[in-house]
């Protein structure tokens, strides 16, 4: 079974081994969260030069020697017996590696997901039905559109500037319950009596 963790990505080396469409959509994952990425493949979709900025472009077969010193390791090759090879390394010298044609070479996987600024929502079947993931996807995206990215914003500033001013535990979580039933412009409204 699998375990929902958010990883703080920035003290980790990412590499991705695979130049293809589902390299490539890993590694704008890695991307959208700010994290510089090293990918190796003999060949890349055009689409990876396209990317100007993150993204270390190793023109290369896989070998060990790119992915020793890498703590999170992505296997995307069209290759199965790279794959593999890639995950049982990986497995054997405790990195983390999602084989992305082999859910059980992976000790992770990555959920499909939802961003808006720092509200993240993970939607996973375990690897069972990315069909279904994306589905829940489509709709809560139409539910959490991208004005949650000030929403949040904001409701982390009220929420900082409520434990500021009330020293009251139960009077500080009081305020801050209620917050999360508020419209953007209420939210905005009740920010300016805790300044």
């Amino acid at each position: 079974m699998l375990y929902p963790i958010n990883l703080e990505l920035e003290k980790f080396d990412i590499v991705i081994i695979g130049g293809g469409e589902v390299a490539l959509r890993k590694c704008k994952n890695f991307l959208d969260f700010g994290k510089k990425v090293k990918v190796i493949a003999p060949t890349f979709l055009k689409e990876f030069y396209e990317i100007k900025k993150g993204v270390d472009l190793i023109k290369d077969v896989y070998k060990e020697d790119y992915i020793k010193d890498s703590f999170i390791v992505v296997a995307a090759t069209d290759n199965k017996e790279v794959n593999k090879s890639i995950g049982e390394y990986c497995s054997k010298n405790n990195k983390l590696v999602n084989v992305v044609d082999n859910v059980d070479l992976s000790n992770y996987i990555v959920p499909s997901y939802i961003k808006r600024g720092d509200l993240l929502i993970g939607i996973s079947t375990g690897g069972k039905s990315p069909s279904l993931s994306r589905k829940i996807k489509s709709e809560l995206e139409e539910v959490y559109d991208d004005s949650y990215e000030e929403y949040i914003n904001i409701l982390g500033e009220v929420r900082s500037n409520i434990i500021k001013n009330y020293k009251d535990i139960n009077e500080r979580r009081r305020l801050i319950k209620k917050l999360v039933n508020l419209t953007l412009e209420e939210l905005i409204e009740e920010n300016k009596k805790y300044i």
